[in-house]
């Protein structure tokens, strides 16, 4: 009796992953599953709005057995566009690909002409869209309603950020652990609080560029467990402030780093709450000056924030109104016919 061979030759799949979701995770595993060789080509745009690089950054984090491959000939994209169409996509492919593949997978009509112009068989998958029923532009414009279709590597480029910012012993660590807990999703702390108490509260310049990359990094790793939002419980911009306040400079690449990351809302916090006497506390007696401080940063940098003043219980109850109202902004629509 003839022993059929389950998995069999080699495949391909072409696709602008803009973003990768799960409907991709199920096309690339249903080709993982039916060939012993797979390429993915990434064919990316300059001017495309989610970075090619970063979709090939992320193919290749969650397909690490797999040949990705990053096409970023600058091709047309219908093939109304150019007469030659398929000529110049066969010729592109052919860079990745010398020879072969025996099948291409893909859930698009244009996979019958492209399993043809190369020579291959064509295997559908998931034409109708009924298995993981989503698309790079649903989650473009609605990443908040389709996290669940969001892969773990991706979602830090969808998380809305919202940093709680302000002067000390107004809540910020109280806040953002209620509001994480009020949303299911996860907070990083204040980095410098944790190191400061190992080393008898004392802070030194020495000091500041470790307290901003534990920061940081504290960010961007909890960012990757987030659901939808993550909460900052202090940013760069203060780590700034409170360098020159207590040492008049800070570094200069400190300084880049905080111009060069946003978040979706700073929760300002106000000085209406009773002071609480901690060690690593400097200034109970100019509290409107360190308000109005943190205020104009905010402010010249065009940052988008809410005040929160009030009571525990009314801090909380605005702040929430505030997030609530940041993962119900719409995003802008796109429509794009099927592109290959």
């Amino acid at each position: 009796m003839e022993k059929f061979v389950i998995k069999t030759g080699t495949g391909m799949i072409l696709g602008k992953f803009m973003p990768p979701h799960l409907g991709h995770q199920y096309l690339v595993d249903f080709a993982r599953n039916y060939v012993d060789g797979l390429t993915v080509i990434v064919g990316t745009l300059a001017s495309e709005p989610i970075p090619g690089e970063l979709r090939h950054r992320w193919m290749r984090e969650m397909f690490p057995d797999v040949n990705v491959y990053h096409l970023t000939d600058d091709n047309p994209q219908y093939p109304h566009e150019h007469p030659d169409f398929w000529r110049i996509w066969h010729d592109s492919i052919r860079k990745a690909i010398p020879v072969g593949p025996d099948y291409v997978f893909a859930s698009e009509d244009y996979g019958w002409k492209l399993a043809e112009v190369l020579g291959a068989k064509y295997v559908p998958v998931d034409h109708l869209r009924e298995l993981v029923p989503v698309s790079g532009s649903d989650i473009r414009e609605d990443p908040m309603n389709n996290w669940r279709y969001i892969p773990t590597c991706v979602r830090p480029y969808f998380a809305r950020r919202v940093c709680i910012f302000g002067p000390e012993s107004t809540g910020k660590s109280i806040l953002a652990k209620r509001l994480a807990e009020r949303f299911d999703t996860v907070y990083a702390a204040e980095y410098a609080r944790g190191m400061l108490a190992l080393q008898d509260d004392k802070v030194f310049y020495d000091d500041i560029p470790r307290i901003a990359r534990g920061q940081m990094a504290s960010e961007d790793s909890m960012v990757k467990q987030a659901n939808r939002v993550i909460f900052l419980d202090t940013d760069l911009i203060t780590t700034t402030i409170w360098s020159d306040v207590l040492f008049g400079d800070c570094p200069q690449w400190i300084k880049d780093e905080a111009e060069r990351r946003r978040y979706d809302l700073y929760l300002l916090m106000d000085v209406d709450t009773p002071w609480v006497d901690d060690p690593q506390r400097f200034a109970p007696d100019n509290r409107e000056e360190f308000l109005g401080r943190f205020e104009r940063e905010l402010a010249s940098r065009g940052r988008p924030y809410v005040k929160i003043s009030g009571s525990w219980d009314e801090r909380l109850e605005r702040a929430e109104i505030a997030v609530d109202a940041l993962l119900e902004r719409p995003r802008i629509s796109e429509s794009h016919p099927t592109r290959i």
